[in-house]
């Protein structure tokens, strides 16, 4: 039965009912997708079609048996996120990650499990903890103290799939588990209409929910500021900052500031905080320079940033099925039902002319 698939596919198009009846031209009423939708009635190979085609999804996607289903996903959003945008990410992002695992078990040794780490380092007592466990976080992926070019790549090489796509302006991202019968990959989802800096800061904050182990002391919102401190910490390693900038200041400029963006990738508010952090910066120093940077718009949240990070676009996905089609594992026309893309658009990939 289509029950749950056509339904996960019409909220991921943010459709109603009678949208979607619109959008087929009222080949069948609101009333009888409701029943589809409910397995009280099977549509017929004809409307089976025309309801693909409007929600851009494939015939056997939804006639598909994998059960899939999301866990533990908490959307980091601002107060305008309603349910109803909630529910059309978590369908956009469960279909997106259906595919992503299709896509590996086709590809031999293309799967990369998550292992989260056990030290006692990552079971955080309070927001200063978190810093200890990004610092240990690197000696195990031995990142070593310096910058990070890549945060998707890196997390990808560790078994974490990253999935960019459209969200709403309110939805930052989320950590989220993909589970199907005893298996389970995990997630995190990043806004890809987001600046390079803010996706940066949105995948290591996301981390810090996928490796840290809170405390029962402490509340949900010391939580998220714990997983702050992680995201600053992991993405500006101390003490790489500090052999750059110095252990102490009582002033420090702009100019300084965007010299370390260039080589952190990060928001220049963020090297703020950092700064503040690490007592890099006295406090007196810190609520000026904080000043100055409201007074430039800095510090709001989507700034237009001076020179800013190119967004981070997760390349491994399109890299597998693009080795699937060239060593003839999939056809061209599964690799485009996979991607989502159009067959000009994959031939354009696979002849480099859509690089």
């Amino acid at each position: 039965m289509i029950g749950n698939r056509l339904k996960m596919a019409r909220e991921a198009a943010g459709l109603s009912l009678r949208d979607l009846q619109d959008r087929i031209d009222g080949m069948v009423t609101a009333q009888a997708i409701g029943k589809y939708e409910r397995d009280e009635m099977m549509p017929g190979s004809t409307v089976l079609l025309s309801l693909a085609k409007a929600l851009d999804v494939s015939p056997e996607y939804l006639l598909s048996k994998r059960a899939l289903a999301l866990a533990e996903v908490d959307f980091r959003k601002g107060p305008a996120a309603g349910a109803k945008d909630e529910r059309a990410v978590q369908a956009v992002v469960l279909d997106h990650a259906e595919r992503y695992l299709e896509l590996e078990e086709f590809v031999p040794g293309a799967q990369i499990t998550w292992k989260a780490p056990t030290a006692k380092e990552f079971d955080i007592q309070s927001v200063e903890h978190a810093e200890i466990a990004a610092e240990k976080l690197r000696t195990l992926w031995k990142l070593g103290i310096d910058p990070i070019g890549s945060m998707t790549e890196l997390l990808e090489e560790q078994g974490i799939k990253v999935i960019a796509i459209e969200l709403p302006q309110t939805v930052s991202g989320s950590k989220a588990f993909a589970r199907q019968a005893k298996t389970e990959a995990a997630l995190i989802v990043v806004n890809s209409s987001h600046n390079g800096e803010r996706q940066r800061f949105t995948l290591a904050h996301e981390l810090a929910h996928l490796v840290l182990r809170f405390g029962d002391d402490l509340s949900h919102a010391q939580q998220e500021k714990a997983a702050d401190r992680f995201a600053g910490a992991f993405l500006i390693a101390q003490e790489m900052l500090r052999k750059i900038i110095g252990k102490s200041r009582s002033v420090i400029t702009m100019g300084e500031l965007l010299d370390l963006k260039r080589i952190f990738k990060v928001s220049i508010a963020c090297l703020a905080v950092r700064c503040r952090q690490l007592g890099i910066l006295t406090q007196a120093a810190y609520t000026k320079f904080w000043i100055g940077l409201k007074a430039s718009g800095l510090v709001d949240v989507g700034a237009a940033e001076p020179e800013p990070i190119p967004a981070e676009v997760p390349g491994r996905m399109r890299r597998l099925c693009l080795r699937a089609v060239a060593e003839s594992i999939i056809s061209e026309s599964k690799a485009s039902e996979l991607l989502r893309i159009s067959r000009r658009d994959l031939e354009h990939l696979l002849d480099f002319q859509g690089a």
